[in-house]
């Protein structure tokens, strides 16, 4: 797997900043959803929830769909790749402090007589 960019990271890692598109995402892990339904269940009004459906969007997180049955209604969909990409480094980054801590302690190790 090629590394990530940090563009990538950087837009991922901004689009989570704010909570409620962290709860967003949350709401988008369980299923599918309308942008209606989002509204509601993030308390917050359908303009203000389709701004941050935007900047998600934008960000490569979530995809949106029109039904066949009615072209105004938008759902959607929690996109895995963004996630995917911040997973990899988070696991390079901690691998990383995993190796620091191993190394101090067998550092401190072979200092005790």
């Amino acid at each position: 797997m090629s590394s990530p960019t940090p563009a990538s990271i950087d837009d991922t890692l901004a689009a989570l900043a704010d909570p409620v598109r962290r709860r967003a995402v949350e709401l988008l892990a369980q299923r599918p959803h309308r942008a209606g339904e989002l509204a509601a269940a993030l308390d917050t009004s359908a303009s203000t929830v389709s701004k941050h459906l935007r900047v998600l969007r934008q960000r490569g997180l979530v995809t949106e769909t029109h039904p066949e049955f009615d072209a105004r209604v938008r759902i959607y969909t929690l996109r895995s790749a963004a996630m995917t990409q911040l997973r990899a480094w988070l696991d390079a980054a901690e691998q990383g402090w995993t190796q620091q801590l191993t190394s101090f302690a067998e550092y401190i190790g072979r200092q005790q007589p």
